[in-house]
């Protein structure tokens, strides 16, 4: 039975890969990606000529079952996601909950590295013994819930992650619903050329980061 490497990625600085990452990759016999274009960037930077299949939200039943084939003929596979950790707000966890019950046999082997969410709270200058992760607030169904249910757990620190093209609606009803006045820190693109972090109101938030600002993807902590 093979096994299946849950491989971490760099959020964006391709410099960011553990040797163990870029050895695995080197060594299993497929690779699964979110967007193969983006993981093809990362093999060409360090001469990586494993296959690669694309994994994502919407791929079908055969790719589960190409998995179940190569695994049970001793095949090694290594999950990665665009960017970070594979399965943290990212369809790759429904990949390993598959293997996990369908093939109780096969080996599921985490490679740790670079996450968009500890790479925020790490320069986020907040204690961060407790907290609560939310990942990515819902576009449409559920999405006033989600945010009035964040008045019950206010009291640890509160993270987000957001796209630019939603980011305003989110400042909207974080305000609406802690405050105009709360403290938030707002990180974006980490690791990358125009790397941020900030901190201020959530008002001073909504106005600070448009146009320009509004580019890349952000993690919200909310102290």
């Amino acid at each position: 039975m093979g096994t299946l490497f849950v491989v971490a990625t760099p959020i964006g600085n391709l410099k960011d890969i553990t040797l163990r990452a870029l050895e695995t990759l080197k060594e299993v016999d497929l690779i699964l990606a979110e967007d193969t274009r983006v993981t093809k960037k990362l093999l060409f930077q360090y001469d990586i000529r494993t296959p690669v299949q694309s994994y994502h939200e919407h791929s079908q039943e055969k790719v589960y079952k190409l998995v179940s084939e190569k695994l049970k003929g001793g095949a090694n596979i290594a999950l990665v996601t665009d960017a970070g950790t594979p399965t943290i707000s990212d369809p790759g966890a429904r990949l390993v909950t598959y293997v996990r019950k369908a093939l109780p046999e096969a080996k599921i082997t985490p490679i740790p590295g670079p996450s968009a969410l500890i790479s925020a709270l790490s320069a986020a200058g907040i204690s961060a013994d407790s907290l609560t992760f939310l990942g990515y607030p819902p576009h449409k169904k559920g999405r006033q819930t989600f945010f009035k249910n964040l008045e019950k757990i206010e009291t640890r620190p509160i993270v987000l992650y957001e796209s630019p093209h939603r980011l305003q609606k989110t400042f909207e009803a974080l305000a609406e619903t802690l405050g105009k006045e709360k403290e938030i820190i707002v990180t974006r693109e980490l690791t990358k050329l125009h790397e941020e972090i900030w901190y201020g109101t959530i008002t001073e938030a909504k106005s600070y980061f448009i146009h320009s600002k509004s580019k890349g993807e952000f993690t919200l902590i909310i102290p």
